[in-house]
């Protein structure tokens, strides 16, 4: 059994640090890297991915909404060809500083509230793949299983990676539970790492109202701004080891 593990990196902006990107980067294997809109600026980005080449980790586009107060977990209302264009944006620049770096994008994984809007609205979901495919068809896009988004890229003949995430709490119809919500955001490493070999080895997770929900995944995200981050990822390392599961990159399989 394989799986990646990925951080969302890169997103601290000007004067202001967020995340936990140093202690990360040796622990994970693949980083969604902020361009500037829910965070990050010029030399962080760079920074980041220089930062990230040093440790052997795939490289990918984070796209999120422009929206840094909200640290792009607040819906906003936007079209269909606004979402796309703003994505393209984004890969592009993530793409362009990792270019000068001599390496090329991995995936692609949209942010908070565009990753959460494009889990249930289709229109969205296929601006996005849209985006994805004009700039490289060969990106991986990292999505919820069964959600709005996974199916576009699969029907667009993208390559999907179903993304599961340890250390949030799942609605029983597989959505992320609200960050509003109490206990939806987990902090135990010994849970984080059970939750995590379950669905690698089973493919469930229990959601929570303590119903299982069945979901093939590829890829596990650790929130770099969660507090105890870097150590949420090494248990998750360990405990993934120590299941009898390779953790590795999605394009080194």
């Amino acid at each position: 059994m394989h799986i990646d593990l990925n951080a969302d990196v890169g997103e601290s902006f000007g004067p202001y640090s967020i995340g936990h990107d140093a202690a990360l980067l040796p622990l994970v294997t693949s980083v969604n890297v902020a361009a500037g809109f829910h965070g990050g600026d010029p030399t962080v980005l760079r920074d980041t991915i220089r930062a990230a080449k040093a440790n052997g980790v795939a490289i990918g586009a984070h796209p999120g909404l422009p929206d840094l107060v909200g640290f792009g977990r607040r819906e906003m209302t936007v079209t269909p060809r606004q979402a796309e264009d703003l994505v393209l944006y984004q890969i592009a620049a993530v793409a362009g500083v990792a270019r000068s770096e001599g390496l090329a994008l991995q995936h692609v994984k949209p942010h908070g509230a565009l990753y959460n809007m494009a889990s249930r609205d289709r229109p969205l979901a296929d601006a996005i793949v849209r985006a994805i495919a004009a700039f490289d068809r060969q990106l991986v896009l990292m999505a919820l299983p069964n959600c709005a988004l996974f199916d576009a890229g699969r029907d667009a003949g993208l390559l999907v990676a179903g993304e599961g995430f340890a250390d949030r709490a799942y609605e029983p119809n597989g959505a992320l539970a609200s960050r509003a919500k109490e206990g939806a955001v987990l902090h135990d490493s010994a849970a984080i790492v059970s939750r995590a070999v379950r669905m690698v080895a089973d493919g469930v997770v229990e959601a929570i109202d303590g119903s299982s929900i069945a979901m093939r995944i590829d890829t596990i995200c650790v929130h770099s701004d969660t507090p105890g981050a870097d150590r949420i990822a090494a248990a998750l390392r360990a405990g993934l080891h120590a299941a009898g599961i390779t953790v590795e990159a999605l394009g080194r399989r």
